[in-house]
């Protein structure tokens, strides 16, 4: 294991599940994902030779293994990207004008790369000299000072800045300029957020339960865990080089609750809470994500750690991505491909060798998640498992907020809860803590009233969208607006009785998880009836989520943007029992 493994220490009372197990009889169901794995063919020795070594303190790919790799594989052996944050190199690179960045490659493989690595993201294409910032927030929960802070930057750029709640329950801020960073990473600093090891080949956001800690129903609280991932993989925000050179991104969630709002079947390590002889722990499925040629949902790795485990299970995977991993073709590296290649059961070999005691138990049977579980909506008020307190879920329309939106909703925290929110994966946000005496002056606020709705349309409800390419110079689309326009003129047409999670993704990257929507839409450009090339989508249908998660298929290709809302309106009729609203008003 790396130098930066720690003890997973933390009171027991935010380790044990709740008794609420016990007090609804739900009980231990058997395990679905402790199939034995069929033996993988025997595996070349060499080809379990770790490709990296550690040079000067960070991991570097060996001289041995540089034929046909990737361009990114490139720029990383030519500068480590690290040095930007652990050396001060982003000091002296905010000196430096952008047009004499532009005049040298290797600054400007800084600015378009490597800063990646400090979670900016220059968007080079649409905002020339400006950069997207992507925070780390484990378990999406943050505080009104956080939240503060990040409107004052965002304030500066005026009409260019702005913030978006992301589907791995986290914030990303727009409009930020390379000269301000060192100063904004101090700021981030003081308020206890930090941007690093956000983007690129690095362990992103680790994703729990919303309303962790407050769930009546929830199997147990997912912010230690989340935490210690997070202080685990950046080593407490001060850089982690055991873990920054992946061969591709890698996600990671921790399920505390029935509902699987973490959607732990798209991500790379996913911790399913199972006990086993009377021990709580954690069932791991690995190897879930979304990429333009290939979508994969995780498989069981047949493991199942105690809950002080939590930490070297991850290390341990980590540690054998990184070795194993291969860095050709980037949309062959996620680490399913090397799941493929060694085999599950060959793949967990190279895990237990890097456990600390070489040693790896076998999946438990006793699941702890309900399967039959109804799936809640976080909308509205709801009571918290602390008596008289309650937690409010407010609407945020594909996630966009402005530098007001984020000083009143902190404002609001501290009014009416104690000064905490919570993002989700939906691109929402939760009020948590918030007492009986004061739901209703709560609801009665005018940004509840006028824009972030606690009670959103139905349609709305399940509306995500990624950046689109107002911002992003992947998306062929723009999606946001487009998004909520379609959503308005759908629901004027037809009639629902349950929400449709509705995802919209600016390209086939699929940050908006459209695969996961009961309907998607995937950017592209097509022809319209004349022939003329415009805007289109992709549309997928019958994703699902939860315990009998599937992804969804391709229901039409290369749709005009401008024929999107009939087709919408005939899906929803044929496949969701929408009624035709001229129908409705026929019946009446």
């Amino acid at each position: 294991m790396s130098p930066f493994t720690v003890k997973f220490i933390t009171p027991n009372s935010l380790l044990n599940p709740t008794n609420h197990l016990s007090s609804t009889k739900l009980y231990a169901t058997p395990s679905q994902t402790a199939v034995p794995s069929p033996p993988p063919a025997e595996i070349a020795a060499d080809r379990l030779e770790p490709r990296v070594e550690k040079k000067g303190g960070f991991y570097v790919l060996k001289e041995k293994f540089r034929q046909g790799i990737n361009p990114h594989e490139k720029v990383k052996i030519a500068s480590e990207s690290m040095k930007l944050f652990m050396e001060n190199g982003i000091e002296d690179l905010a000196k430096i004008p952008f047009e004499e960045i532009d005049k040298v490659k290797d600054t400007k493989d800084d600015v378009d790369v490597r800063l990646k690595w400090l979670g900016l993201f220059h968007r080079r294409k649409h905002q020339y000299g400006r950069f997207m910032m992507r925070l780390k927030l484990p378990n999406g929960v943050t505080t009104s000072a956080q939240t503060r802070y990040l409107a004052s930057v965002i304030k500066q750029y005026g009409d260019l800045g702005c913030a978006d709640v992301t589907t791995r329950q986290n914030w990303q801020i727009r409009g930020v300029t390379l000269p301000d960073a060192p100063a904004i990473f101090k700021g981030l600093d003081e308020v206890g957020l930090t941007s690093l090891q956000s983007g690129m080949d690095n362990v992103r956001n680790p994703v729990g339960n919303p309303i962790a800690g407050i769930d009546p129903y929830e199997i147990v609280d997912t912010r230690p865990y989340t935490n210690l991932l997070s202080q685990f993989i950046t080593a407490n925000s001060r850089g982690n080089p055991e873990f920054t050179n992946l061969p591709r991104k890698w996600n990671v969630c921790v399920i505390g609750s029935h509902d699987l709002f973490e959607h732990p079947h798209i991500n790379d390590l996913a911790y399913m809470p199972a006990t086993k002889n009377g021990r709580f722990g954690f069932n791991l499925l690995v190897g879930g994500f979304f990429s333009p040629k290939r979508c994969e949902e995780a498989v069981p790795l047949d493991a199942w750690v105690p809950a002080e485990d939590v930490i070297p299970s991850c290390g341990a995977i980590l540690e054998t991505y990184r070795d194993l991993g291969t860095r050709g073709n980037r949309q062959k590296t996620r680490m399913m491909w090397l799941i493929d290649e060694l085999g599950v059961e060959g793949f967990r070999s190279e895990v237990v060798k890097r456990m600390p005691e070489q040693a790896l138990e076998r999946a438990s049977t006793e699941d702890l998640v309900d399967p039959k579980w109804e799936r809640r909506d976080l909308f509205g008020v709801h009571p918290q498992k602390q008596e008289g307190l309650n937690f409010v879920g407010i609407h945020i329309p594909v996630g966009r907020v402005q530098a007001d939106d984020m000083d009143e909703l902190a404002r609001l925290a501290d009014e009416y809860g104690s000064g905490e929110l919570r993002l989700t994966v939906e691109q929402n946000i939760i009020i948590p803590n918030v007492p009986n005496s004061k739901v209703k002056a709560l609801l009665d606020e005018p940004l509840l009233k006028e824009k972030f709705q606690p009670e959103p349309p139905i349609l709305m409800k399940g509306l995500v969208a990624c950046t689109g390419n107002q911002f992003c110079g992947q998306a062929i689309i723009e999606t946001k607006a487009r998004s909520l326009k379609v959503t308005e003129e759908v629901q004027r047409l037809v009639s629902v009785t349950r929400p449709v999670r509705m995802h919209w993704t600016g390209c086939p990257n699929t940050c908006a998880q459209v695969q996961v929507a009961d309907i998607g839409f995937m950017g592209c450009m097509t022809r319209d009836e004349n022939g003329k090339v415009v805007e289109g989508a992709d549309v997928f249908v019958g994703g699902r989520i939860g315990s009998d998660s599937h992804l969804g298929d391709i229901y039409k290709k290369a749709v005009p943007c401008k024929d999107l809302v009939p087709l919408v309106v005939e899906i929803l009729v044929d496949k969701f029992g929408a009624i035709p609203r001229e129908s409705e008003e026929g019946e009446e």
